[in-house]
């Protein structure tokens, strides 16, 4: 008979999500599909408010990337306002981003994907974790949580806070930089660049080389790609967005007309929604033959920009196209790619700390309310981050549209699981070491459901299952 498989909860990802596998008759896989169990729903409580409370509100939609949405909320909130942002204004946010990416990307590749690869994905799951890591090599584990911690701080003191920033406001920075407080940021930022080269020299000699058949061959899917260059080199805070279709072409377009390039696609069993090309005209999670679906995040970044424009990244960006070619297509390269985006924006911050506009006094313009349309885009860690504001001629907020870089994945996510269900669980056996591998799949995302999750046509769906004492079902209750 046909058999369930259930993962719940996912684990070290943001946010909760479970994983049901279906087996048929022979004990293969039939379907596997990500279930998102939450909802935030931050879009509809935003409606109502002034424009320029949203920077501040917005980063409360999560603890982890708070900075991504502030600046892609502030950057949206300036459009509205039709705002002319001081150069100042725009290096103290880009440097304070930097910051920020590096220690997302730090915490995802070490504490939650990391276990993966330094324990092994067979390793029990009591010691396949952050404490693990911390029992097993000691001394990494310290510069990784000193390599946070600094970079936390960088973003802490140049905004005031470090998590739930508020210092970004429409038109500008909420402050100038003094020069006693950039000679400090300086000193931290070269600690950040050493960590960055000593992470990905780590990982390339002493973990990539051990799992790079499994990266080849591991949860296999083709799909595009979508995320920011700015003249053709990777940005992360600002520029175009290109999307990138399977066969390596390309189209390039302003982050305010997205709705030019993508819909987004419904379905019922999740709260996430699935962004995917409009030029593909349909949608479909086939995996011999998707349509539509393009992936965001680390990976899709360094296979749409031409080049980047520091010099230690592009020679990291370099080795890896020589190895896997562009576009990569190999789910777990998103963990490689992202060490090259670690001293990417490590190099990027010291050259705005070095770029004498950036203590210019002059921060912010003065802005007035009017009825207007305004997008903010970013590179958030998780992927390309979208805030679309409305506002009436007072300059309350009319509507709200948000797509984060969780959602844009969310159909490469399920395909991906599928796919790695099926190439490890055959006639009906399995265990926890190859149920951790599935995960794994999820984990080369780096998720943040708790960004991504939406009402479905404003209904919000609950599940009730009620089972005896046996653990068996008695009755499925839906609203």
């Amino acid at each position: 008979m046909s058999k369930m498989i259930t993962i719940q909860p996912v684990s070290r990802i943001e946010g909760h999500a479970k994983v049901q596998i279906q087996l048929n008759d022979q004990g293969n896989v039939e379907d596997a599909k990500v279930h998102v169990v939450e909802l935030r729903g931050f879009e509809r409580f935003c409606i109502g408010r002034p424009i320029e409370e949203l920077p501040r509100i917005v980063p409360r939609i999560c603890g982890v990337c708070p900075w991504a949405h502030h600046l892609a909320s502030a950057k949206a909130t300036d459009m509205v306002f039709g705002a002319e942002v001081p150069a100042a204004a725009h290096k103290l946010r880009e440097a304070a981003y930097m910051a920020h990416t590096i220690h997302s990307h730090v915490l995802h590749f070490f504490v939650l994907s990391g276990p993966d690869f330094v324990m092994g994905p067979d390793a029990d799951y009591s010691v396949r974790n952050v404490v693990g890591i911390a029992g097993k090599v000691p001394d990494i584990a310290k510069k990784v949580l000193h390599a946070r911690y600094t970079a936390q701080m960088i973003t802490q003191k140049m905004g005031g806070k470090g998590i739930h920033p508020d210092c970004a406001v429409p038109g500008g920075w909420s402050k100038p930089l003094t020069q006693e407080e950039l000679t400090q940021l300086k000193q931290m930022a070269d600690e950040c660049m050493d960590f960055a080269l000593y992470a990905i020299d780590f990982a390339k000699k002493e973990l990539f080389p051990r799992y790079l058949d499994t990266v080849k061959s591991f949860a296999l899917i083709n799909t595009g790609f979508m995320g920011t260059v700015k003249d053709g080199a990777l940005n992360l805070y600002d520029g175009d967005l290109r999307l990138m279709y399977q066969d390596g072409t390309f189209e390039d377009f302003k982050p305010e007309d997205y709705l030019d390039h993508i819909h987004e696609h419904v379905e019922g069993w999740t709260y996430l929604k699935f962004p995917y090309a409009k030029k593909a005209k349909d949608f479909s999670m086939d995996l011999d033959a998707p349509s539509g679906i393009y992936r965001t995040n680390s990976l899709a970044r360094v296979n749409v920009c031409d080049h980047i424009a520091t010099p230690k990244a592009q020679a990291e960006l370099e080795e890896f196209r020589n190895m896997f070619g562009r576009p990569a297509q190999q789910t777990l390269l998103y963990h490689w790619a992202r060490l090259i985006e670690i001293v990417y924006a490590a190099e990027r911050m010291k050259e705005l700390f070095d770029d004498p506009d950036i203590l210019n006094p002059q921060t912010r313009v003065a802005v007035s309310p009017r009825a207007a349309r305004g997008v903010g885009s970013v590179e958030a860690p998780r992927g390309t981050l979208i805030h679309d504001y409305q506002t009436d001629d007072k300059g309350i907020t009319t509507d709200v549209n948000i797509i984060v870089g969780t959602t844009h994945n969310n159909a490469a996510i399920n395909m991906s699981v599928k796919r790695a269900a099926q190439d490890l669980i055959k006639d009906g056996k399995y265990d926890q070491g190859i149920l951790n591998t599935v995960e794994m799949a999820i984990r080369a995302y780096d998720p943040c459901l708790s960004c991504a999750t939406h009402t479905i046509s404003g209904r919000i769906a609950v599940k009730v299952v009620i089972v005896d004492h046996k653990g068996e079902t008695m009755a499925t209750l839906m609203n």
